[in-house]
């Protein structure tokens, strides 16, 4: 392909081009790809490293992350890469418990609300997956190519030059491009995209030891808040941990940063070279930041492009997996003609300001972490033990963006929430919801849809690929109808007082109505904010 964009008569990209250029090749950018090559869109991927990454750098995911793992066909994987967590404790000095989060029970996803894996583990299950769309010529991943410019090209579309380490030049076209390539973006630096630094950074010591034999910690995942030398303690997979320790004010990068002084701080945990293997040690620096935009034309960032935060909260890759999934489906959409490219700006302000909640706790829980002063620390364990803990919850609402809105601006609970997922059963197949109905916009309801719904509702639905799901109880199940098997879809409708719940394709309630005159004005407020078109036609699931 030449330097510039080779475009139709109208004004697209060549046919010839992908639809969506995707730049670095980490679980954010494989699950985008993965997300739209099987919504049959044709995309390409250049990812700057011969190789995959061979150490882990996030080692735990949340039940949405896992839900949206096992929607793309990898969660026969999860054994493999995985362990759940059953709580994650912080301790104080004296070992007392000052904040502690319990995992044990069932998620309200259908997964564990916390497991600890493996990355390059993880990245082999997506890899795989994503062989089968490179088979079919939906996916191409190209290693070893660095971005080194970006035209964008407006309604013709965007061009990529990207160079090997050998000097050879290809030149990429596609209609919209995604920088899913890390905290120190080439793509954002090439956008000239500033960054908001959110004034939170401290320098740990990050050491990832393979167990010669098996143990067993409880909790699987701590905080020990000693002021003496704070620590991070947590799963990093089947057989794997990793632990952390923070640079101390009188401390050089350089004398931290030493096998000696790594096996020193590890053996207070009973791990020495007699029954481990250090894999990895690495001084690294966390930040809280975020892009100042995260769309500038035909270019959109997501994942650690787009926001950096501390680790504490374990919402870096979940963060950047939702970015991708709220982006995918609004992609498609405008991808296929079903609505304006306009949609797309919503993008940035749904996900930036989830983003931004998500960053304050990790920060909040970080200042119960990094603190080396004994005086300070003192005052935060007499005020963690008063019972004073964070106020941010992990589990964070859309709050604006396409959402269904009863009263001016106001999106009322549980609009903008994640709906919960259960085990279901229909025509004899049993299951969790998403993998026995499917993925996509769904539409719940206690009704019969052929008489609670007009032909344009149905009309309507139909055109955004969404699946109508009449619920019935395990005790009375209906034909036609999804059972309720765990009691969770006809409890969390009865809570809102719904007959009617109106789901995204990223799981996050649009709206719900009480009753069908409701329900027509949750579907027009769709219709709106979608900036339908007329001209698209249902997604492949």
């Amino acid at each position: 392909m030449s330097g510039t964009s080779s475009t139709t008569s109208a004004g697209r990209p060549h046919p010839d081009a992908a639809d969506v250029l995707v730049v670095g090749y980490g679980p954010v950018g494989q699950v985008l790809a993965i997300l739209l090559a099987r919504q049959g869109r044709r995309v390409t991927v250049v990812e700057r490293w011969e190789t995959p990454y061979p150490m882990p750098r996030a080692t735990v995911f949340d039940g949405e992350t896992a839900r949206t793992l096992a929607s793309l066909g990898i969660a026969s994987s999860f054994e493999e890469i995985g362990e759940p967590v059953d709580a994650y404790d912080w301790r104080n000095a004296a070992g007392r418990t000052l904040l502690r989060m319990e995992f044990a029970a069932p998620g309200a996803h259908g997964w564990p609300d916390a497991t600890t894996f493996h990355q390059p583990a993880l990245e082999a299950a997506l890899a795989e997956r994503a062989a089968e769309f490179e088979d079919r010529g939906l996916l191409r991943v190209l290693r070893g190519h660095t971005a080194t410019a970006v035209e964008d090209h407006g309604d013709h579309g965007v061009t990529l030059t990207a160079e090997t380490a050998a000097g050879d030049v290809r030149t990429l076209e596609g209609a919209w491009l995604v920088g899913c390539d890390g905290a120190n973006s080439r793509i954002r630096d090439l956008l000239d995209v500033g960054v908001t630094d959110l004034d939170f950074s401290f320098d740990w010591l990050l050491c990832d030891v393979v167990l010669g034999e098996p143990r067993e910690f409880t909790p699987a995942n701590a905080q020990i808040c000693d002021p003496a030398r704070p620590t991070t303690v947590v799963g990093s997979g089947p057989g794997r941990r990793r632990w952390e320790f923070m640079r101390l004010p009188d401390e050089s990068k350089e004398e931290l940063d030493t096998p000696e002084t790594a096996w020193r701080l590890l053996k207070s945990f009973d791990v020495t070279p007699e029954n481990a293997v250090l894999a990895r040690h690495t001084v690294y620096t966390f930040r809280a930041a975020l892009a100042d935009t995260w769309k500038k034309g035909r270019v959109l960032l997501a994942g650690d492009a787009a926001h950096s935060m501390p680790p504490f909260a374990g919402a870096g890759m979940c963060s950047g997996i939702r970015d991708v999934l709220n982006l995918s489906w609004k992609l498609d959409r405008v991808l296929r003609g079903a609505s304006d490219a306009r949609l797309l700006d919503t993008y940035g302000p749904e996900r930036r300001g989830h983003v931004l909640r998500t960053i304050e706790l990790s920060v909040q829980l970080g200042k119960i972490v990094c603190v080396s002063d004994a005086e300070e620390a003192a005052r935060r364990d007499a005020t963690l033990t008063a019972g004073q803990t964070p106020d941010r919850p992990v589990t964070q609402p859309l709050r604006e963006g396409v959402l269904h809105r009863t009263v001016g601006t106001v999106a009322a609970p549980p609009t903008g929430s994640p709906v919960p997922q259960g085990r279901v059963a229909r025509d004899g197949v049993t299951g969790l919801f998403d993998q026995v109905v499917g993925t996509g916009f769904v539409l719940l309801t206690t009704e019969d849809p052929a008489s609670a719904l007009s032909a344009e509702q149905r009309a309507l639905l139909a055109e955004i690929g969404a699946h109508t799901v009449r619920l019935a109880s395990g005790a009375e199940p209906s034909a036609g109808a999804v059972t309720d098997l765990d009691d969770v879809y006809l409890p969390f409708m009865a809570s809102v007082r719904a007959r009617f719940v109106l789901v995204r394709p990223d799981f996050h309630v649009f709206g719900v109505a009480r009753s069908t005159r409701e329900l027509g004005m949750v579907l027009a407020q769709l219709e709106t904010q979608l900036m339908t078109t007329g001209a698209g036609h249902p997604p492949r699931h």
